[in-house]
């Protein structure tokens, strides 16, 4: 035999045997006959506060059982088919997430309440990960886990850079959850260096909120103070504080003075908030901070604890000193 037809019977062999290792395990065929490996570093095994998860592939469909990790879920381009009703958001998912909100939630239900998810409904919704929080469904985690891989954050709030990382490692999306909180961080330093370079100095910031209750000033470990704080800008004596936020009365008004006072209050059904809001305005006290104070959303500032949320606050800030929004 002639070593030509050696070499082209050695590579018929070859041809074959790839052939065949195309279609052993630990491959997907695709339509037209092209094969292609399984997603990357899949199953994995999350570590996360209830312990440990193994999610066999990358999530497609994801049940979110608090509104943070929606926002976080649809940060990093996923797909939300079960979320969870909470006061001023309702059953729908809010507005502010624009384009990529309405896209990737097309599908998705309201499965009960942040206070009492139906687990029955979140079932239905078929997802291939549920997040959420010990603090918020430490109770259920056992019931959803067992039917459904399941990861939960410690809490929500101060931590949410923290939750989108791990739901970027449940999601097998690490590198652009980065890339988003790093964006974000960089917008927020440019925004408030244009903001100190026009004013001549660094601006002091207070963040006051109305609720039906005592009036709250919002301290640095607040979502809204962590933005202050990436940002670089100062706050008052009175929100200096590395704790979530401090409570006035109407004789402590003069606590919520700064160099500017955004404003934000929470819209209850009874209005409540809004005539607590009201009294502060037509004291007297509040005179003098008036001319300071910018009306801000309740739903973005307070309650979104997410990076479209935080995007948001920037807009407001970059409006309110007149400086490029860095977009």
């Amino acid at each position: 035999m002639t070593r030509a037809l050696l070499a082209r019977r050695s590579l018929v062999i070859i041809a074959v045997a790839a052939a065949v290792a195309a279609c052993g395990p630990g491959t997907t065929t695709q339509p037209g006959g092209a094969s292609a490996p399984p997603a990357a570093g899949f199953p994995r095994t999350v570590k996360h506060a209830m312990g440990e998860t193994t999610i066999p592939a990358a999530p497609k469909k994801v049940a979110a059982l608090d509104a943070s990790f929606v926002d976080a879920v649809i940060a990093l381009e996923t797909e939300v088919v079960a979320f969870t009703s909470y006061r001023s958001i309702g059953d729908r998912v809010p507005d502010y997430l624009g384009e990529p909100g309405r896209r990737l939630s097309a599908g998705a239900k309201a499965v009960g309440t942040l206070a009492e998810p139906k687990i029955e409904l979140i079932l239905n919704q078929k997802p291939d990960l549920i997040v959420s929080a010990k603090v918020r469904h430490e109770q259920i985690y056992g019931q959803l886990s067992a039917k459904v891989p399941t990861v939960f954050s410690d809490t929500t709030g101060p931590t949410w850079k923290e939750n989108i990382r791990l739901l970027g490692k449940a999601l097998g999306k690490e590198e652009l959850a980065e890339k988003k909180i790093k964006g974000y961080e960089d917008r927020a330093r440019r925004i408030g260096d244009a903001i100190r370079a026009k004013e001549g100095r660094n601006p002091t910031i207070s963040i006051v909120r109305f609720v039906d209750g005592p009036t709250r000033l919002y301290q640095q470990a607040s979502f809204s103070g962590i933005v202050m704080k990436d940002a670089g800008l100062a706050r008052p004596a009175s929100q200096a504080a590395n704790a979530f936020a401090a409570e006035i009365s109407e004789e402590r008004i003069t606590d919520a003075d700064a160099d500017k006072i955004f404003v934000a209050t929470y819209p209850d059904e009874k209005g409540s908030s809004a005539a607590t809001k009201q009294r502060f305005e037509t004291n007297p006290l509040w005179r003098p901070l008036a001319p300071k104070a910018v009306a801000v959303n309740d739903l973005t500032w307070v309650t979104s604890v997410s990076l479209q949320g935080a995007h948001i606050i920037l807009d407001d800030l970059a409006k309110a000193f007149g400086v490029d929004p860095a977009n």
